[in-house]
């Protein structure tokens, strides 16, 4: 097959163990910045890169940073209505990126959250802290990712100055409880094709409440729960993403589903499980 990674970092890891993973089973896998390709909208839609015809094209396994999320949509959009595979379809990517949406659609079908709240613009910010059951709380902005734009935060009066503030600047944001029980530790599980093919805690630093490993945290891998694979693989679906990172928090009501990822970092998990998910996501397009 001829297989293209759109990615804007050719030298990042996640891309970098694709395209290994792609070529090693003799796939003629290319990467390409999708920002260089130009949209041809007419009776025969066309993608352009940097200026030439792509020619055949088989199947793209998209990564697309969360700032770019628009014009990476676009593109998959283009290639989706040229008949062409992906691990990630546009709408999903764009559904994924949205955390307020996110939230309503999983709640929806049944799985649960942490209490969350959303205000356009509300005059009693004393009411959004008491909605998710009072402090402490998470502040979250809607389009944040790799646990930026997210704060916890003790102190109400601190918690009032940051919500106005982020009212003022009109950043759309949501509140949500802290689940105590957790002690910032989560899963990150790695679902491809509906099933979890690996999966990590994720124990935060010293004196840091997110836990991601690029802030300092620390993975081991881990073997879950039947509830905690069941809600995962849900999680995905609901998504409608085939290929995704779902963040899971234990809590004294079972598993909650912290966000699902559209373009899930494949270095941690990697290092840290030995599993080649690189792999599998090639795999399960071969199959498909």
């Amino acid at each position: 097959m001829r297989l293209l990674i759109l990615s804007r970092g050719t030298h990042l890891y996640s891309t970098q163990s694709l395209l290994r993973a792609a070529r090693a089973r003799g796939h003629n896998a290319h990467v390409i910045d999708f920002l260089n390709c130009e949209i041809c909208v007419g009776i025969e839609p066309k993608l352009l890169y940097e200026g030439r015809s792509l020619g055949h094209v088989d199947a793209i396994l998209p990564r697309v940073g969360a700032s770019m999320t628009d014009q990476g949509a676009a593109v998959i959009r283009q290639f989706e209505l040229m008949g062409v595979s992906t691990t990630v379809s546009s709408d999903a990517l764009i559904r994924s990126r949205d955390k307020l949406r996110a939230c309503q659609l999983l709640a929806g079908e049944g799985l649960q959250i942490p209490k969350t709240v959303f205000s356009h613009t509300n005059h009693d910010p004393e009411s959004l802290i008491d909605s998710v059951g009072g402090l402490p709380i998470i502040i979250k902005l809607l389009q944040g990712t790799h646990g930026m734009g997210v704060v916890l935060v003790e102190n109400r009066q601190t918690a009032l100055a940051i919500i106005d503030a982020f009212q003022a600047a009109r950043q759309r944001f949501i509140v949500q409880e802290y689940i105590r029980e957790s002690k910032g530790a989560d899963l990150r599980v790695l679902v491809v094709g509906g099933e979890v093919v690996a999966a990590m805690q994720r124990n935060p630093a010293d004196g840091e409440f997110r836990a991601n490993l690029h802030l300092g945290g620390e993975g081991h891998p881990v073997t879950l729960t039947p509830e905690q694979e069941e809600v995962a693989v849900r999680a995905a679906r609901v998504m409608g993403l085939d290929v995704a990172g779902v963040d899971l928090l234990e809590s004294q009501r079972g598993p909650l589903v912290l966000e699902v990822n559209a373009s899930p970092g494949l270095e941690g998990i990697e290092t840290v499980t030995r599993v080649d998910v690189a792999g599998r996501i090639v795999e399960w397009m071969e199959a498909g």
